[in-house]
């Protein structure tokens, strides 16, 4: 091997390492983020229990939950798409409960052309998770004043225009008419890691091919 190689073959080794190592961490994320999902999943269906007092958006996301009290008939729609049925509605609906709190219920999808039709309001029991959802980013507009459609479910947005506490249940059964729920599940939760696994593995495969080939072309003008 000549001096001119040494350089390069360093450069070529390193960075493959430095590639091969970002590809390993993905692997161990991926590990993580499939247990934190497990974990979650099984939280999601576990028996309801009574709603907090004071709800904690970390402590108490996805927690099961079950109330009693009534729909007010108070409402808010937020613009949703579903595959193979295409644009609706989910319904956000303040439920007051047996105890005087007033809170609010996601009770699922409404078909777009169904938005005017009645709605079933009045008592009711809701079972379902408690959620704060990230659906809010710098490019989310903010409700329609003409149509009244919200584009994203922001909980605290939405508690101060409704005058309820900051915290939302979806509802994982149906509460009455034509709305039908949409529960929580993991689905949105992103895990990407496996991807980019095998992109880091990737680079360092084509790293490690350039390298070679620099070796070579140096090796041939050194014959």
């Amino acid at each position: 091997m000549t001096r001119r190689m040494i350089v390069p073959l360093l450069i070529g080794l390193v960075g493959a390492a430095v590639l091969l190592s970002l590809g390993v961490w993905q692997v161990q994320r991926l590990s993580w983020k499939q247990g934190v999902l497990a974990d979650i999943a099984a939280r999601i269906t576990d028996a309801p229990v009574a709603l907090p007092v004071t709800p904690d958006p970390q402590a108490d996301r996805y927690l099961p939950v079950a109330v009693d009290g009534r729909f007010t008939g108070e409402h808010l729609d937020v613009l949703v798409s579903r595959k193979q049925i295409g644009p609706g509605l989910r319904v956000i609906e303040v439920f007051e409960t047996t105890s005087g709190r007033r809170i609010m219920v996601d009770r699922g999808f409404l078909p777009q052309d169904a938005r005017d039709d009645p709605r079933v309001s009045g008592p009711a029991v809701v079972e379902g998770n408690l959620h704060w959802p990230d659906e809010v980013d710098g490019f989310t507009p903010p409700p329609d004043p003409t149509t009244g459609l919200w584009f994203a479910r922001d909980v605290p947005a939405m508690a101060a225009a409704l005058d309820t506490e900051a915290t939302l249940i979806v509802a994982r059964r149906p509460t009455g008419g034509a709305i039908e729920p949409m529960p929580v599940d993991t689905s949105g939760i992103p895990n990407d890691h496996l991807s980019y696994a095998i992109t880091w593995f990737s680079l360092a495969a084509v790293w490690l091919g350039m390298t070679a080939y620099l070796l070579w072309r140096i090796r041939q003008r050194t014959v």
